[in-house]
């Protein structure tokens, strides 16, 4: 091999293992997580993928699949793997802002009165079938998702630094359903389809229901928890990943073009933009990069948009669905070259 053949292997090699080490904490927990879950959810890789997109860039995340996919075991078994505080609220038609808010009541023996906390006010939420909850207790959430915090009484009370919400849905039961608003569905960083597992994947979940204790089995494994440094410190690690001005302009770019979409009467938002920024960031890690290139931000655009855009009546008539439309404005953007 000649000397500069040999100089360009080290140069590699010290940029993979400056890369390595400038995620370190990011692939530990990738990888810690990975097989953590995997202990409880057979398949789904693309879903356990997202959901820790989720919990990287602190983003909430909507699961929409048909009943018994495990979407809540999913969630469960994260908020058991993470640590931190873990609440899940069942969504009913009769369920109540301070049902999942709290409320001030008075304090037995005494004329003063005192905030009891709901359920919102964790670490990692589970809105089980959010779908099922009335319009008003959704709004209720709306502060919560994007400001972190909850207003009683016309004080303000923070919810915890780590606060996420992670709500499911089903998407083919409407009876008894509100359909969540746009400003709703704005908030979710991502939604993140769940579907069937493979004839492989579904004869594993049997031999393990047979091996454990059926639908106890998630509560009788224990996991290694995710230390909160941890965290704190891969979440630090992806903000901190490259994006070159080209990137930019590309993200732009295909945001932009939703816009103007024939299919479409609803593009992308400003806030959309950001969160495929940011998702793309997430994906590049997954990668093994502490850099993001246009196939992290093709990789980004299709959850994070799926629940943002609204198509034509015609356009749903004539068979289409936004996977299909965002997967044709990816194909009509240039990438760039450089």
């Amino acid at each position: 091999m000649s000397e500069e053949n040999l100089n360009q292997v080290n140069q590699n090699q010290n940029e993979s293992s400056a890369e390595s080490y400038s995620l370190q904490s990011t692939h530990q927990l990738i990888a810690h997580a990975r097989t953590e879950l995997g202990r409880v959810i057979a398949g789904q890789e693309l879903v356990i993928e997202e959901v820790l997109i989720a919990i990287l860039c602190q983003g909430h995340a909507l699961l929409e699949g048909v009943p018994g996919i495990a979407k809540t075991i999913i969630v469960k078994a994260l908020g058991k793997l993470i640590g931190l505080g873990f609440q899940r609220v069942q969504a009913t038609p009769d369920l109540m802002p301070a049902d999942i808010l709290g409320t001030t009541i008075l304090r037995p023996g005494s004329e003063s009165f005192t905030f009891h906390a709901g359920p919102v006010f964790t670490d990692l939420l589970l809105v089980d079938e959010i779908n099922r909850m009335p319009p008003r207790t959704q709004a209720a959430l709306l502060e919560c998702m994007e400001e972190s915090q909850v207003t009683t009484d016309g004080q303000r009370r923070p919810l915890p630094k780590w606060f996420t919400v992670f709500a499911t849905q089903n998407p083919v039961d409407f009876e008894g359903t509100y359909p969540l608003p746009e400003a709703q569905l704005d908030r979710f960083l991502l939604k993140i389809r769940v579907n069937y597992p493979s004839a492989a994947e579904e004869l594993i979940i049997l031999e393990r229901h047979h091996a454990g204790s059926g639908f106890g089995l998630l509560e009788d494994i224990q996991f290694n928890t995710i230390p909160e440094s941890l965290l704190e410190a891969a979440r630090a690690e992806v903000r901190a990943i490259r994006i070159e001005p080209e990137l930019y302009n590309y993200i732009l770019a295909l945001t932009r073009r939703t816009r103007e979409w024939p299919t479409l009467t609803l593009g992308a938002s400003p806030r959309a933009a950001i969160s495929v920024m940011r998702v793309a960031q997430a994906a590049a890690a997954f990668e093994g990069r502490d850099y993001i290139v246009p196939d992290d931000v093709k990789r980004a655009f299709v959850p994070v948009l799926r629940h943002r855009v609204i198509l034509k009546p015609e356009a749903e008539l004539e068979g289409f669905d936004p996977d299909r439309v965002l997967t044709d404005v990816i194909a009509a953007t240039p990438v760039p070259r450089a």
